[in-house]
């Protein structure tokens, strides 16, 4: 029987003590001018371009942050752009998103596609009498951004190739009325896993497969199908690494030597080897603070299916931030630990504000209840609805004699609302409907929440006026989420 595990080799413990002797470095600097870092990810279409774009434009041009303490309470001094921390990880370009978004019309920024980074210097007043009395404080805000499509990679850390196979056919076997699903799976059902190794049907399989993926992905709401490198290959693309596919495997039956089973088990192995563990080591590994974004209410539209697809997303990606208690030494042996943990239902501006109470407790419960499948515990973790760069307000409007509450936006070109095409100019007022009161019986489909939403146009970002003014851009609890994420950095 061949193993599918990888060994550790001398290779893989070189790499640790060089990873440990760096975030010893790292540690060491820190104690001059204190860095955190902080992950922001999510999955597909939940909007983390827009959440990190938004979040610097508020900081270094001054936005309305009440609830953000060290800005309302006048303390945060400024916040500056700062040069590239790490020299081997491309800059998240918040240039090129916020002329986007600055532009007439105003457009949304392209989603993520590779990891990035941005590095924010703080200057910060303490909120302490005798630390305040040493001056201003800086801090280093050091952002990273992952695509979503790689995020779900990390779940499966820990996972054989033949568990992975199952859990993929299974959740393939779901899909109906997918022609791309039911031709790869025509294409499994003839092969043998005994049979031996055979690279045309590795490359057509791989090939059918990505297909089935990308399918997938456009007929859910939630997208979580992986592996993630299939849907976004990048400088991977026609690599070995991504020439390997699910087979239906006995469970009791071993993987004989030389077979097209174990040939699938050696890429599969090699794909967490050289993929998903450097990415976990060199990103992950070095995390403080976590965002993790969900389009809950997109997961609600698709439907209870939809909904638990997104709850074992969550879990895998509860098994992988490995939350816990931060110390000191800890960060000096053994890397960060991320101690705090937001989960964040976006597109909150598309619900009335009485149904966002109800939003946070159906991601609430969700997120409890991944938590309890991943066992997982450790990080403060916190739950909320928010909306980085909000496209839509509040309005009344009578239906009847009934006074409803609606929200108002410009649908961009193209999209239909109650059988009308908008033009990307004329406003549409759309009533949401509630969320029920009871979170579970929305997750349980007792109580399903449908409703159809356009894509808004995004608001315009005015640049800096030519008296110093500078305009808002508006949001929806952003500025709860920097304090729960850095306020207790700004003390």
């Amino acid at each position: 029987m061949l193993s599918t595990r990888f060994p550790l080799r001398a290779g893989d413990l070189s790499l640790t003590v060089i990873d440990s002797l760096a975030q010893a470095g790292h540690r060491l600097q820190d104690l001059f001018t204190p860095s955190l870092r902080l992950g922001v990810t999510g999955l597909a279409r939940s909007g983390k371009t827009v959440f990190i774009t938004a979040l610097i434009r508020n900081l270094t041009q001054g936005g309305r942050l009440p609830f953000f303490a060290a800005s309302a309470e006048g303390r945060l001094i400024s916040a500056d752009l700062e040069p590239q921390p790490d020299d081997n990880v491309p800059r998240f370009d918040y240039e090129a998103h916020a002329g986007a978004l600055a532009s007439d019309p105003p457009a949304w920024p392209e989603s993520t596609r590779r990891v990035s980074e941005v590095r924010i210097a703080l200057s910060f007043l303490s909120a302490h009498p005798i630390r305040r009395a040493l001056g201003i404080r800086r801090l280093n805000l050091d952002i990273v951004d992952y695509p979503g499509e790689w995020l779900l990679d990390l779940g499966m850390l820990g996972e054989s190739y033949a568990a992975w196979s199952r859990d993929a056919l299974d959740r393939a076997q779901r899909m109906a009325g997918c022609k791309a699903t039911a031709d790869w799976l025509a294409f499994v059902s003839k092969r043998d896993p005994g049979a031996p190794e055979d690279e045309q049907a590795a490359l057509e399989g791989a090939r059918l497969f990505t297909e089935h993926l990308t399918a997938a992905r456009a007929q859910s709401t939630v997208a979580t199908l992986g592996p993630g490198r299939f849907l976004m290959p990048g400088d991977l693309e026609g690599s070995p690494l991504l020439t390997f596919f699910p087979l239906d495997l006995t469970e009791s039956a071993p993987i004989q030597r030389g077979s097209l089973a174990a040939m699938m088990a050696r890429r599969y192995d090699s794909y967490l080897a050289h993929v998903v563990r450097p990415f976990f080591r060199e990103h992950f590994s070095r995390l403080d603070r976590q965002i993790v974004l969900v389009d809950v209410l997109g997961a609600l539209n698709g439907g209870a299916e939809a909904t638990l697809e997104l709850e074992r997303a969550l879990a895998s990606v509860l098994k992988a931030f490995r939350p816990g208690a931060a110390s000191w030494l800890a960060g000096l042996i053994g890397g960060r630990r991320i101690d705090r943990l937001l989960f964040a239902a976006t597109k909150a501006d598309h619900i009335h504000h009485t149904s966002h109470d109800r939003l946070e407790a159906i991601l609430r419960l969700l997120t409890r209840r991944a938590a309890e499948r991943a066992g997982n515990a450790g990080a403060e973790t916190h739950v909320m609805a928010l909306a980085a760069l909000r496209a839509t307000r509040e309005a009344q409007v009578r239906d009847g004699g009934t006074m409803l509450p609606c929200i108002v936006g410009v649908p961009l070109p193209g999209e239909t609302v109650d059988g009308q095409v908008f033009d990307g100019r004329r406003e549409a007022a759309i009533f949401p409907g509630d969320l029920p009161e009871d979170p579970s019986a929305v997750l349980s489909g007792a109580a399903p929440f449908t409703a159809t939403f356009p894509r808004f146009r995004p608001p315009r970002l005015l640049p800096v006026t030519a008296s110093g003014e500078r305009p808002a851009a508006p949001h929806i609890r952003l500025d709860r989420a920097l304090d729960f994420l850095l306020g207790d950095r700004l003390q």
